[in-house]
C-alpha cells in the first residue's frame, strides 16, 4: 500500500511545483490527515448502535475510534450535554495513505451510479469534505454482519493555502472528481 506515498513523492511533488511555480519543495501542499466521522442519530433508541459503528469504523480504518460527545444540550433533539453522539478516527502517515488508496481505488468504484465526487466541497482553506451514504462500499464490511446502513463523513486536511492547490493535490493522488 506504499503506492500512494511513492506516487506523491515521484509524480505529485514535481507536477505541483511546475504548475504553481513553487521555489522550494517545502511549499508543496501535502495531505496532513484524514478524519472519518460517523454520527449516530438513533443512539437513544438503540444503545448497541455505537458499539456496532465503532466496530465497522475500526475494521475499515485499522485503528480504534474514539467516542464523540455532545457539546451542548438541544431539547428539540432530546440531546443532553456529554451524551455519546458518534465516533471518529483521525488517520495520519502510513494509515492515512493506505485508507486514501483503498477509498479511491476500491471503495469509490463500488458506489452505485458513481460519476465522481463534487469539486465544490472545499472549505476555502484547502480542506475537502465528503459524505458516504453506506459503509458497504468498503470490501472489509460483510453484508450479513451489519445491523444498519450507516453513512460517514470523510475530511481530507491538507497544508494547501487555496482550494485550487488542494483540488490539484487530491486529483493527482487519485481522487475521482466529477468533470
Amino acid at each position: 500500500m506504499e503506492k500512494l506515498k511513492e506516487q506523491y513523492q515521484k509524480d505529485v511533488i514535481p507536477a505541483l511545483m511546475k504548475k504553481f511555480n513553487y521555489k522550494s519543495i517545502m511549499e508543496v501542499p501535502k495531505l496532513e490527515k484524514i478524519v472519518i466521522n460517523i454520527g449516530l442519530g438513533d443512539i437513544k433508541d438503540n444503545p448497541k448502535s455505537l458499539e456496532n459503528a465503532m466496530n465497522d469504523l475500526s475494521i475499515i480504518t485499522g485503528q480504534k475510534p474514539i467516542i464523540t460527545k455532545a457539546k451542548k444540550s438541544i431539547a428539540a433533539f432530546k440531546l443532553r450535554e456529554g451524551a455519546n453522539v458518534g465516533c471518529k478516527v483521525t488517520l495520519r502517515k502510513e494509515k492515512m495513505y493506505e485508507f486514501a488508496y483503498k477509498l479511491f481505488n476500491t471503495a469509490m468504484p463500488r458506489i452505485r451510479d458513481f460519476r465522481g465526487v463534487s469539486d465544490t466541497a472545499f472549505d476555502g482553506k484547502g480542506n475537502y469534505s465528503m459524505g458516504i451514504k453506506e459503509q458497504l462500499i468498503f470490501p472489509e464490511i460483510e453484508y450479513d454482519k451489519i445491523d444498519k446502513l450507516r453513512g460517514m463523513d470523510i475530511i481530507f486536511v491538507t497544508t494547501a493555502k487555496t482550494n485550487e492547490e488542494a483540488k490539484e493535490l487530491l486529483a493527482l493522488l487519485g481522487m475521482p472528481f466529477r468533470s
